[in-house]
């Protein structure tokens, strides 16, 4: 029995029919050339419509924003006219759908960028991790990631722009919000977290400082496409892509008191416990105390994420430790993944081999239950 699941919510100017989101999710299938959204990315976010939100798949802003092949962005006429196509599937199945907005940073490769040149990061440091790429027979591979280059000051008002622009072209492409992604190792991620950021302006060094970029980004969407139609995704205590901070308490405690001036449509924080797509267990056992924190301080309603089963989603809920649960991989392989949770019916398992990359194998063929 999960009662709380299917209590319904309000979040910003929407009432949620229950609490089973669909989390975001890179599949990199965006047609070719220009990143654009298909008729089959349509037709995989209409079967799961039946979610009380969809997240999209991370979506770049810019070329500069793009880390992985074949992944969607927001930024050309064409894309904002695909991803239209895609909302009006999802509305015509009576669904919701939020566009996650997402900036790379350091996380991406020469080959992504324009003019081949490095990633940019908040500092030039090492990246401890791979990023999908082409390879010279149009195969998609994992590859290093170069040592970035680190912004200059003058440049984060360009990507402050680029952000409000997408979050207006989402919106002009029918979305019914946007979510910031400030979490798994991405750029606004890399300016918060101390271990990445080793800046001496004033987008680095205090906690306050490091917190500057993501707050800039939030004031302009929010400014463009009105507060209650926007979510922000956070991964406090994270290890990703190299992320740690000396005092995530204060860091992350920071962010969210800062994020309530808004009035936002909601906070979605990522449990520690997975990293990537894979459990980690090695995570910081201080992370159920701070979650405890964060709660109390976030004065909206809150998302959660991270490997998440419906008997676990159902006590977070009872335990107060969210109000919304946000599912992943289960939603992946179960395309009515509410309805199979409401009446206790078994799950699809998915295929690892085909989440990145590929043809309607392992993303519009999983069944829905008989």
């Amino acid at each position: 029995m999960t009662p709380h699941l299917f209590r319904p919510i309000a979040l910003g100017p929407y009432t949620l029919a229950h609490r089973v989101a669909m989390a975001p999710l890179t599949r990199s299938r965006a047609g070719q050339p220009g990143d654009t959204p298909t008729a089959m990315n349509a037709e995989y976010y209409r079967q799961r419509a039946s979610a009380a939100l969809i997240i999209t798949e991370a979506t770049q802003i810019s070329r500069q924003g793009q880390g992985y092949a074949w992944t969607p962005g927001i930024y050309s006429d064409e894309q904002v006219q695909a991803w239209g196509e895609v909302s009006d599937a999802v509305h015509e199945a009576g669904g919701l759908i939020f566009m996650q907005l997402w900036h790379v940073g350091r996380v991406s490769h020469p080959s992504f960028q324009p003019d081949n040149a490095l990633p940019v990061a908040p500092s030039a440091l090492p990246v401890p991790g791979k990023t999908f790429i082409v390879d010279t027979d149009g195969h998609g591979v994992w590859g290093d990631v170069p040592v970035p280059r680190a912004l200059q000051t003058s440049e984060l008002a360009g990507i402050i722009s680029d952000y409000r622009k997408a979050a207006r072209n989402a919106m002009n492409a029918g979305m019914d919000g946007v979510e910031i992604h400030a979490g798994n190792g991405y750029l606004l991620d890399q300016f918060i977290n101390s271990n990445s950021n080793q800046r001496t302006d004033r987008y680095g060094g205090s906690l306050e400082n490091r917190a500057r970029l993501l707050l800039e980004v939030v004031a302009a969407v929010v400014d463009e496409v009105g507060p209650e139609r926007v979510g922000v995704r956070l991964t406090p205590m994270g290890r990703f892509m190299g992320m740690g901070d000396e005092t995530p308490e204060a860091t992350f405690g920071h962010i969210v008191r800062s994020l309530n001036h808004w009035n936002l449509a909601y906070l979605h924080l990522v449990e520690p416990a997975v990293v990537g797509t894979v459990k980690d267990e090695n995570f910081d056992p201080r992370w159920d105390a701070i979650i405890g924190q964060l709660r109390a301080a976030w004065d909206g309603v809150l998302m959660i994420a991270g490997g998440y089963d419906p008997k676990t989603a159902e006590q977070a809920l009872i335990d107060g430790r969210a109000d919304i649960i946000a599912f992943g991989r289960p939603f992946l392989a179960n395309p009515d993944l509410p309805r199979r949770i409401r009446e206790g019916l078994s799950l699809n398992a998915p295929d690892p081999s085909t989440f990145f990359g590929g043809d309607q194998r392992g993303y519009v063929d999983y069944p829905v239950h008989s």
